[in-house]
This record gives C-alpha cells, sequence and structure tokens, in this order.
C-alpha cells in the first residue's frame, strides 16, 4: 500500500452515529481520553476517524459492555472549536474519506487507535430521471433549514444536487433510519445503489414521489 492510502494510529471516536463523507457533525468533548486528542488534531489539522458503536456507549460507564464498533468509519477534520469552560469543547466536524480498519488497539487512557486503509471516494454520478424527486425534495429541505435562523445548518455546501452520492447521504443523515441501515448504506460504494435504496424510503414515507 503507498503512504497516501493508508494511515497509521489513527485516534477513533466512536459514536451512536454515523458520519456521511460530506456531512457536519457537531460534538460536545468531555471524557479525558477525547480532549487532548481534539485539541491536538486541531492545532494540527489531522484528521480523526469516526466509527459507529456495535456494543457500548459514546460515555464509558463502569456498568456498560466493552466498546465495540464498525471496522469501516468516515475521515472527520476539526472546522470549529470552542471551550466555554474548562473540560468542555464545542466543535463541529465535517466528514471526508471513508476508511477500513486494518488493525486497532485501545490506549491505558482509553483512547482507540487504528491502522485503516482509506476507501475510494464516490465517483460522481448524475442523478438519473427516475430520482430526481429525491433531489428535488432534499432542494426544499434545504431551502426551508435556510429560511431559519439560530443554530448551524445540518447540511452546508457546497449543495451538489445533481450528485448521487452527495443527495443519497444528506438524505441518510436526515431520515430517522436504524443505524445499522446508515452504516450499510455508507458502507455501499455504489452511489446510484445508495440514492435508489434512499429513495425507495423516501416513497414509502410520502415525502418524494
Amino acid at each position: 500500500m503507498t503512504e497516501t492510502l493508508t494511515l497509521s494510529s489513527l485516534p477513533l471516536f466512536p459514536l451512536g452515529t454515523v458520519l456521511f463523507p460530506g456531512g457536519v457533525l457537531p460534538l460536545r468533548v468531555f471524557e479525558v481520553r477525547y480532549l487532548d486528542m481534539i485539541g491536538k488534531c486541531y492545532k494540527t489539522g489531522a484528521p480523526f476517524g469516526v466509527v459507529a458503536l456495535t456494543q457500548g456507549a459514546e460515555v464509558r460507564q463502569p456498568a456498560a459492555p466493552a466498546e465495540a464498533f464498525h471496522a469501516i468509519g468516515t475521515l472527520s477534520t476539526i472546522e470549529t472549536l470552542e471551550q466555554p469552560q474548562p473540560g468542555l469543547m464545542l466543535i463541529r466536524c465535517r466528514g471526508l474519506q471513508r476508511f477500513h480498519i486494518r488493525e486497532r488497539h485501545q490506549l491505558k487512557h482509553g483512547l482507540w487507535v487504528a491502522d485503516v486503509e482509506r476507501l475510494e471516494p464516490d465517483r460522481p454520478v448524475a442523478i438519473p430521471d427516475d430520482l430526481q424527486g429525491a433531489a428535488q425534495a432534499l432542494h426544499r429541505v434545504i431551502l426551508s433549514l435556510q429560511a431559519r435562523q439560530g443554530d448551524p445548518l445540518p447540511i452546508e455546501g457546497p449543495f451538489l444536487l445533481d450528485d448521487c452520492g452527495w443527495v443519497a447521504n444528506r438524505w441518510c443523515e436526515l431520515l430517522p433510519m436504524p443505524l445499522a441501515l446508515k452504516q450499510q448504506l455508507m458502507e455501499l460504494d455504489n452511489p446510484l445503489i445508495r440514492l435508489e435504496l434512499v429513495s425507495d424510503v423516501l416513497a414509502r414515507t410520502g415525502i418524494a414521489p
């Protein structure tokens, strides 16, 4: 493997959510094992990995089962960081490229690190006519969100409403689907198939034809 495709000792953040490439993720960080890691990543511009939990909780608890998580996750970079008080960081992250964990181990203070292989990003695929309803419905959602004032938008530009992967990913973030289904959709290498499956969900719920 070339160095450009692999990352060694990537710090991981196991969460009860799935981060998609191009997505935004706000986080409240207060566990000691993550505060130092996030601070270093922010200062250096280095990424960390977001992986969805299959067992355990986001915050370590004495009675909780041991953490276990999926082997495929998404690189994340920190766009903003605020520290309103000691021991608390408020960060906003952006999903980058998917990766596959080759080896993982947990450090003494509880932080997981892994050697990972980056996966190929979605190739651009134009949205076919029969799936345009998904893009049009997403455009309406974005316009509705932009009309509101207050919290930052859960979707950030550039708005690639003509791209299968981007539209499918944003719907996966917005729709109240089970975590396991979101993970399966994120792992799909074909963005057209991902959008077809999402469009089926939109049709069943009446959001888009």
